[in-house]
């Protein structure tokens, strides 16, 4: 074993071993474990079959994890993206109407871009002309988008005709638990308990039980059956005009959100070079863009790099060994599927208020005294969750800082990338 490690992983020259590169994997995995529960979820109201969708999120993270353990070397893993899973169902197939098969054509198309483009390397250049303060107010308005949810899956938020939101029933017994997984996944986060957010939903469901808000239907068993979604996208349905916006969007917020994830964790790594370049960049695109690809395949919404990989980091991973390590968790979970399932909506919404919460922490980097930066990046939060369109506030949030940058006389600070983005996002909200 140490010596299959060594020549995979080359374990000595990173200063790890085995153990501890096991030990970070069951870290890493403890912390985004909540993804197999969650997900199934947020797909399920697209039209998702959620047993489906339980097997093809573990597939596919276990895929993603192990192509970037194994081609990058990198102790980074992979699952359907938070938020992403939202815009493909609240904003593409509740919003826009349109069919989960073709939202998943769109997901793998844009993994085909993310593709060519890493490979042509358009990649760096976008990115690098996008203002750090826009790229903080996407974060940041995917977190309050998530937020929405979450709230009102808790049964805190509900609609109001007068006020168009208003408070839930508090004393209504899922509400109550739901608040109290809340607070106890919050404070287990900040002891630094790995898994917090996993104990947190397995607390609220078994709280719902004497309610008679959870229902079991066993432990273990085969896994439920892919194919209901496998290979189902529709790739001819969506290379159509009215289409270009969610595909523009869905390459976007993955392009970001994987930078920030692989700057985030190779820097606490210390795998980065001093120059803040990133050794072997060109491996880790590979296996980033190739398992959106293959999640779209296997029926599931985008794949991306996860932020929690820094959680196995901190506990001492430092190779490709530790995504290894959290593809093989993730395979284990197939055959927990009834367990998996049982777990009730309200015990899964705190989840994503925490995850929120985490993300909207971004603004606190904007630069609040420069208004024509700190400005286009707050409305850009705000535009997300009040139009409940992460495309339509992105759009929104380029416009505004095209719009604000021009008449406070620094034209220079607009790049071209954030100028023809600007640009068809007008055109495409004209069109809506």
């Amino acid at each position: 074993m140490r010596g299959l490690g060594e020549r995979l992983f080359k374990l000595e020259e990173n200063k790890t071993s085995v153990a501890t590169e096991v030990v970070a994997g069951v870290t890493t995995f403890l912390t985004m474990a909540y993804i197999i529960v969650v997900n199934p979820q947020i797909l399920a109201p697209a039209g998702i079959d959620a047993g489906a969708a339980f097997t093809a999120t573990c597939l596919a993270a276990a895929f993603g994890s192990l192509a970037m353990g194994l081609i990058s070397n990198y102790p980074i893993a992979l699952a359907p993206a938070m938020g992403l899973n939202a815009y493909f169902t609240f904003t593409v197939v509740q919003g826009m109407g349109v069919p989960w098969q073709q939202a998943l054509g769109a997901v793998f198309v844009s993994g085909v871009i993310f593709l060519v483009i890493s490979v042509l390397k358009v990649r760096e250049w976008l990115v690098n002309s996008i203002p750090m303060s826009l790229k903080l107010g996407m974060g940041a308005g995917i977190g309050l988008f998530l937020a929405l949810i979450g709230l009102k899956g808790m049964g805190l938020v509900t609609a109001n005709a007068a006020t168009l939101v208003g408070i839930g029933d508090i004393r209504a017994p899922a509400t109550l638990i739901a608040c109290g997984g809340f607070l106890l996944m919050a404070g287990l986060a900040a002891r630094q308990v790995p898994g917090a957010i996993i104990i947190g939903i397995a607390a609220a469901t078994l709280a719902g039980v004497p309610f008679g808000l959870v229902t079991f239907t066993g432990v273990v068993s085969a896994p439920p059956s892919l194919a209901p979604v496998f290979l189902q996208l529709d790739i001819a349905g969506v290379l159509r005009l009215s289409m270009v916006g969610v595909i523009a969007a869905l390459f976007l917020i993955v392009l970001l959100d994987n930078l920030g994830t692989l700057i985030a964790t190779l820097y606490r790594a210390k795998l980065m070079r001093e120059d803040g370049s990133v050794p072997r960049l060109d491996r880790v695109l590979i296996a980033d863009s190739g398992s959106a690809i293959v999640g779209a395949m296997l029926g599931t919404s985008t794949i991306t790099s996860y932020i929690e990989s820094a959680a196995g980091i901190q506990a001492g991973g430092r190779t490709g060994l530790t995504a290894v390590v959290v593809a093989g968790l993730f395979l284990a979970c197939l055959v927990f599927a009834p367990l998996a399932l049982a777990v009730p909506a309200y015990a899964t919404a705190p989840a994503l208020l925490v995850v929120a919460l985490a993300m909207v922490g971004a603004m606190r980097d904007l630069p609040w005294d420069d208004m024509a930066e700190a400005v286009p990046a707050a409305a850009t939060a705000l535009a997300v969750v009040f139009t409940f369109s992460i495309a339509s506030g992105m759009g929104l949030g380029f416009i505004t800082y095209v719009g604000v940058n021009l008449i406070a006389g620094r034209a220079r600070r607009i790049s071209g990338a954030v100028w023809l983005i600007a640009v068809a996002s007008a055109v495409l909200l004209a069109m809506e």
